[in-house]
């Protein structure tokens, strides 16, 4: 079966970017179809981290049906922890803000009941394969189903938040068109039953490399270590998991428990060089991609759609094209401000393959000069709790 469907936006990407603009728009009147290529289950399941922004999590407030703040865990400070000692960076002390613990998974159940609620139209199991008339007035989305079905969606504006193999950022300027870092080193990660290590987050640096000590709920952790970004998630035993860990947080003891997910996570640096081409524009992991260091994947994303809402507003109701022809410089402004805090985090916290003597001793310096300098301790403070929005 072949559909076609008119509409104001058109959304491909159903994760946080795409569900939060849809939201924003609904709230000024501006229709849009929302689809993605993977189920509603699968969404909804795929457990990911979730360090919450100030801003993002007061956005996220004001949606019914929100639990950022009944699920959600308020975290006031971070331990920087180096040299077998820890440092508290009290987040409200020294920014006035605090983030956030609420994994993404969440937020997106709570963001798609909440878009179902309100009538959005949100297509599942739909694969955006191809963007027709990116040059004209009135762009089209083509999508398939798994059954064969074929989908044809017209809108005044099409935006892309399908992530990193994003169709709608190859209609602008080509899928790898931007600047890329690799880092030479990787996370092991696992989730474990057992109740917090700690009241509030450890970001530890240690000769043996990174840790950071984390938790996803009253019973079950969440724990990273630096490894080699090939290493092999199934190769170590729980033992020697927990033993990499405790040596990079030493004298903190770990509250060990069963593991029952692992995996290795890549890091990585990316930059979209053109966000925007006449009515087509990306947004999230279409546009950017952070080391998660810094916590800022989902935040970046918010922060872009927000700014993009009150721009496709002025367009679309006002004919006024003031705000979208300043939307991509207005957007990498905070783009270029998380890549530099997310880089300066993980380069001070981890140790890089072929570190001297001299690399090490710098790098203590450094965080000595961060945790006993006020002056360091908020720039921690206000990178890590978020810039205002807009």
């Amino acid at each position: 079966m072949n559909a076609a469907v008119r509409t104001q936006v058109a959304i491909v990407g159903a994760g946080p970017a795409g569900l939060v603009l849809s939201h924003l728009l609904a709230e000024a009147g501006i229709a849009s179809v929302v689809i993605d290529s993977r189920s509603r289950e699968e969404i909804e399941s795929t457990i990911r981290a979730g360090i919450l922004e100030q801003g993002t999590v007061d956005l996220l407030a004001g949606i019914p049906g929100s639990r950022v703040h009944s699920v959600g865990s308020r975290h006031d400070g971070i331990e920087l922890r180096f040299d077998g000692a820890g440092h508290r960076i009290d987040f409200t002390g020294l920014a006035g803000r605090s983030v956030w613990l609420f994994p993404q998974h969440e937020a997106l159940r709570d963001l798609i009941a909440a878009r179902v609620a309100s009538g959005q139209d949100l297509r599942f199991g739909w694969t955006a394969t191809a963007i027709e008339g990116a040059d004209g007035e009135r762009p089209r989305v083509i999508a398939t189903d798994d059954a064969g079905g074929a989908l044809a969606i017209e809108a005044d504006f099409v935006v892309g938040a399908d992530g990193s193999r994003s169709v709608v950022r190859r209609a602008i300027s080509g899928s790898h068109d931007g600047f890329f870092r690799e880092y030479p080193f990787g996370w092991f990660g696992i989730l474990c039953e057992a109740p917090p290590s700690a009241d509030e987050l450890i970001y530890s640096n240690s000769p043996d490399g990174f840790a950071l000590i984390s938790q996803r709920s009253p019973t079950v952790q969440r724990m990273y270590f630096q490894c080699d970004p090939d290493a092999d998630a199934d190769a170590m035993s729980d033992a020697q998991i927990w033993d990499a860990l405790q040596t990079r947080v030493p004298g903190h003891a770990l509250i060990e428990g069963p593991i029952f997910q692992r995996d290795v996570l890549r890091l990585r640096s990316f930059v979209a060089r053109t966000l925007r081409q006449g009515r087509l524009a990306i947004v999230g992991d279409a546009a950017h991609t952070v080391p998660p260091t810094g916590a800022k994947g989902m935040n970046l994303a918010v922060a872009d759609v927000v700014l993009l809402a009150r721009a496709l507003e002025e367009l679309l109701l006002r004919s006024d094209a003031h705000l979208i022809d300043a939307w991509a410089d207005a957007a990498l402004d905070r783009i270029w401000k998380a890549q530099h805090f997310s880089w300066w985090m993980t380069s001070m916290l981890h140790v890089a393959p072929g570190a001297t003597e001299f690399d090490r001793r710098r790098q203590l310096g450094e965080l000595r000069t961060v945790a006993s300098s006020e002056a360091g301790r908020t720039y921690l403070a206000e990178g890590y709790t978020g810039w205002p929005l807009g």
